[in-house]
């Protein structure tokens, strides 16, 4: 338990560095494109024959991916410390669903998962070799010393994957055109050292999309009796309209008019297929109740993620759409 505690200290050095999201790439001079990858990002110790996997959160991952745990064991080294990304793969293109159906009690089932859906650790940095600290470096010189060590130690089609980079600002920006398993690109300077924690050497541009929605009920705001959020719905191939998110930033001068239009529309039929989720532990009965509406509003949002046909995060506003039927905002949009 000292050593689990002494390994724990140790690694506080090396919390993942983060990213500031910006609307648009930085100039090619000074910098290195890298893909954002949609997994779960991970720094992953080696030391002997113990390998310890940790999310940006500092919880342990290892129990949840004893594959990629086995594939860093297998590394022909005493000891690293390398930076990534978990995903797992679905053609070319990742599963972040099938991702979180990982973080599961059951053992039994983690093994099951893991065989028949193995997890991939893309590693775009590295911040140890061999008990050497690598990360006050510049990222110039740390990436070449990645690339050698990929080169030489990780099998060629194995668990353990080395992402790719480039210091051309076009070739990032088709990146950002295509999906694969991305969903955007990191820029990082490349004088920098790697800064545990911090937003100040890297940048973010995330791969955005837009979806029209039916508005089938809104919730009112915690406090008062005003709109907090609106529910988004779009209808599947049975006709039926199907909860996929939400959408809580409006504007405060634009509060009062927007309830007293939804409460004009208040009244079934609402969501048809799938309806917004019952109660959780962070939740009140204020908070989980919500309100049906006729289908007469249509929002054009704009969300990063889809998982399961839901939005992952909340949608941002993009304009209303009075021109668009209700019946024509299809499931589709999401699977484009």
């Amino acid at each position: 338990m000292r050593a689990r505690v002494r390994e724990d200290a140790r690694l506080k050095r090396f919390e993942p560095a983060e990213a500031r999201s910006v609307d648009e790439l930085p100039p090619a001079n000074g910098w290195q494109y890298e893909p954002k990858w949609d997994g779960f990002r991970c720094i992953a110790v080696k030391r002997g024959s113990s390998v310890q996997l940790w999310s940006k959160s500092d919880k342990p991952l290892d129990r949840y991916f004893p594959e990629v745990v086995a594939a860093v064991r297998a590394l022909a080294i005493d000891s690293c410390v390398l930076d990534g990304e978990l995903v797992i793969r679905a053609g070319n293109r990742s599963d972040f669903d099938e991702l979180l159906q990982r973080i599961h009690p059951a053992q039994s089932r983690v093994r099951m998962l893991a065989q028949s859906h193995p997890a991939h650790f893309i590693v775009f940095d590295m911040l140890a070799d061999e008990g050497v600290a690598l990360d006050s470096r510049p990222l110039a010189e740390r990436r070449a010393h990645l690339e050698a060590f990929a080169k030489k130690r990780f099998p060629r089609r194995g668990l353990l994957e080395l992402s790719p980079v480039t210091r051309s600002r076009s070739v990032a920006a088709r990146w950002l055109r295509t999906h694969g398993a991305r969903d955007g690109v990191v820029a990082k300077l490349l004088d920098q050292p790697y800064r545990s924690g911090s937003r100040d050497a890297m940048v973010k541009v995330k791969r955005k999309r837009t979806a029209d929605c039916v508005v089938g009920g809104f919730r009112y705001a915690s406090k008062g009796k005003l709109v907090g959020s609106l529910l988004l719905g779009l209808y599947d191939r049975e006709g039926l309209l199907d909860h996929v998110g939400f959408m809580s930033g409006i504007r405060d001068d634009e509060r009062a008019a927007l309830t007293k239009r939804l409460e004009a529309l208040k009244g079934p039929p609402g969501f048809t297929g799938t309806k917004p989720g019952g109660p959780s532990r962070w939740s009140t009965e204020r908070s989980e109740a919500w309100e049906p509406l006729r289908t007469r509003l249509v929002v054009e949002v704009e969300f990063d993620h889809v998982t399961g046909d839901r939005f992952r995060h909340g949608t941002r506003f993009v304009r209303w759409r009075p021109d668009k039927k209700p019946a024509k905002c299809t499931m589709d949009q999401l699977r484009a």
